[in-house]
């Protein structure tokens, strides 16, 4: 079994979905007592928070890469970044370590794309519904990303997610607007819904749409015990 090393903290309250689900369905598939073997580097989001509002990305990546580095001086084979916006930092992030990174988009890719789908609502922090780094690894795997197109409706989504979901608020007149923004989505073509920040889905489940929800704390997490007992 390798060591997959968690960044976690964006926000804790997802990090802690990330360990039950890891543990659980590493279990699940060893039984008796297994359970995974993995590192956590929990980051203090007052510190993001921070960062991005003085819009200091470059200050965020640091957070993040020395996070990183912690995790493979540490032992960890596989680096699982536990949040969909951290995937921005993606790519410059693999071309510094010397470990994989376990990628939230493609693993949700190939869940779309086995259910047989080629067109999804995509729900998430501004970043992730306007910038194109997971767009584009839906795209290259032949799925169309749809986002909501009124901007005051992004703006609500990002705003719910940091002043709400992020400190355990789940609201149902919030829960209300997140699936009236989704069938505006199914009325422009969606055929499922990617649940694309990690705390998303402490608030909408898959019994609150008859639209496939693609949760992608649990894909990402499964992605993670995939890598972790490959070759086992």
């Amino acid at each position: 079994m390798k060591t997959v090393g968690m960044i976690g903290g964006t926000g804790w309250i997802s990090t802690l979905e990330y360990y039950r689900h890891i543990n659980e369905e590493t279990n699940r598939r060893l039984g008796g007592l297994e359970a995974a073997r993995c590192l956590l580097y929990s980051l203090n989001y007052g510190d993001v928070d921070r960062l991005n509002r003085a819009d200091d990305q470059r200050g965020v990546y640091n957070l993040v890469f020395r996070g990183a580095q912690v995790l493979v001086g540490g032992g960890a084979e596989g680096i699982l970044l536990c949040a969909n916006t951290l995937h921005r930092f993606a790519e410059d992030l693999q071309a510094q370590l010397p470990r994989p990174i376990i990628h939230i988009a493609e693993a949700t890719a190939r869940h779309i794309r086995g259910r047989g789908l080629d067109r999804v609502a995509l729900l998430g922090t501004r970043p992730t519904m306007e910038m194109d780094f997971y767009k584009a690894k839906l795209k290259a795997a032949g799925i169309t990303a749809l986002v909501p197109e009124a901007e005051e409706d992004r703006r609500f989504i990002h705003e719910a997610i940091n002043g709400e979901l992020l400190k355990g608020v789940f609201l149902p007149e919030t829960k209300s607007r997140f699936l009236a923004i989704v069938e505006a989505l199914r009325a422009r073509g969606a055929q499922g819904v990617v649940l694309g920040c990690t705390e998303i889905p402490l608030l909408i489940k898959q019994e609150d749409t008859d639209l496939p929800v693609f949760d992608t704390l649990v894909i990402h997490a499964k992605a993670a015990v995939d890598f972790a007992l490959e070759g086992d």
